[in-house]
């Protein structure tokens, strides 16, 4: 199974990002999937996440700013990321609960680099 994250990029305060994460390989079914973002000298971070059936956690930092979508049929999670802040720059990984055909375990994407300049 691989997670393949993109939409990453440069955009100024106030601007718009949209990042997709697209899992390929034996899939039977994706579970919980989520955003995480690790910007220098910090720990990595709960962005978003969501559950199967399209329940939504935000972390505090970006409620009201960030949305977290599926598309169960494409394998694909998108976080649409609108009002973005400097504190927002860092490199967003995608997290994926990854059911296949005798177990389940949790898979990474590469990152993608979001920087956000005042």
């Amino acid at each position: 199974v691989q997670l393949q994250a993109s939409g990453g990029g440069v955009v100024q305060a106030g601007g718009s990002l949209r990042l997709s994460c697209a899992a390929s390989g034996s899939i039977s079914s994706i579970n919980t999937a989520g955003w995480y973002r690790q910007a220098p000298g910090n720990q990595r971070e709960l962005v978003a996440s969501i559950t199967r059936d399209g329940n939504p956690n935000y972390a505090d930092s970006v409620k009201d700013r960030f949305s977290i979508s599926r598309d169960n049929a494409k394998n694909t999670v998108y976080l649409q990321m609108n009002s973005l802040k400097p504190e927002d720059t860092a490199v967003y990984y995608c997290n994926a609960n990854v059911r296949q055909l005798f177990s389940r375990k949790d898979y990474w994407g590469q990152g993608t680099q979001v920087t956000v300049s005042s």
